[in-house]
């Protein structure tokens, strides 16, 4: 299955086993076109389609909150997505059926599925730290959809300005002061969720030794054992299904 991971500076996409959760081709990765409009996003998903030879239903990770196939919000992308009914639009560009969710809720059905969340009871809370911060929750490991809790506000600010990977190289943040922001973020969510289990993916979770051995907080915690790779692979899952 074909899995398209986009995000707000790149779209990135493999073959899957939906089975094991291997990636069956190596990566690719395209810069996300500026202003990611529709129209540009669509061409670039084709372009990859194309380098793939692939003619299957395909998935689709994006960053927005997800109902039905439409795009209710727009995060770090072209605000004209709001309201499209992505499924049917990467459907009419490429005649490949399309199932498309939340960009962090594809990474965590990875994480759940294949890595470190996989056989955790109870609360897990996946946050994915890159341009933004994306969120995925589940209980019990069934999937709690759209919670986009980078979003919450935080110090006055929405989270993933304060937080984010791209906060930290905006403000030029030294490692140990953009971990003391994140720290701060981590408690606020153990107080509104009390999560069992917070795991860490996107962008940032390249570079664990950064960051984890400074974070001080009662949960567990734990680097997604897919990275950057989750969405891939989570967004080809939800093809499957």
């Amino acid at each position: 299955m074909l899995g398209i991971d986009i995000g707000g500076s790149g779209i990135k996409g493999a073959i899957v086993d939906v089975n094991t959760g291997e990636l069956l081709t190596e990566r690719i990765r395209i810069e996300t076109p500026q202003p990611a409009t529709p129209h540009a996003v669509l061409e670039t998903i084709s372009e990859m389609i194309t380098e793939f030879k692939w003619n299957g239903p395909i998935g689709c990770g994006f960053p927005a909150v997800i109902q039905h196939g439409i795009a209710k919000t727009a995060a770090n992308v072209d605000a004209g997505w709001i309201g499209v009914n992505i499924d049917k639009l990467i459907w009419e560009a490429t005649k490949c059926s399309a199932k498309v969710i939340n960009d962090a809720d594809a990474a965590g059905l990875a994480e759940v599925k294949f890595g470190a969340g996989k056989g955790v009871n109870g609360v897990v809370l996946m946050l994915t730290i890159g341009t933004g911060i994306g969120s995925a929750l589940f209980i019990n490991g069934k999937l709690v959809p759209n919670t986009e809790y980078g979003h919450l506000y935080y110090k006055d600010i929405v989270a993933e300005r304060y937080c984010s990977d791209s906060a930290r190289k905006k403000y030029v943040l030294e490692w140990d002061i953009w971990t003391e922001r994140f720290n701060k973020y981590l408690k606020h969510l153990e107080r509104t969720i009390n999560p069992d289990l917070f795991i860490i993916g996107g962008g940032i979770s390249k570079k664990p030794e950064k960051f984890m051995p400074l974070i001080a907080i009662d949960t567990e915690i734990k680097i997604a054992e897919q990275q950057n790779n989750a969405g891939i692979v989570g967004a080809a899952m939800a093809a499957a299904e």
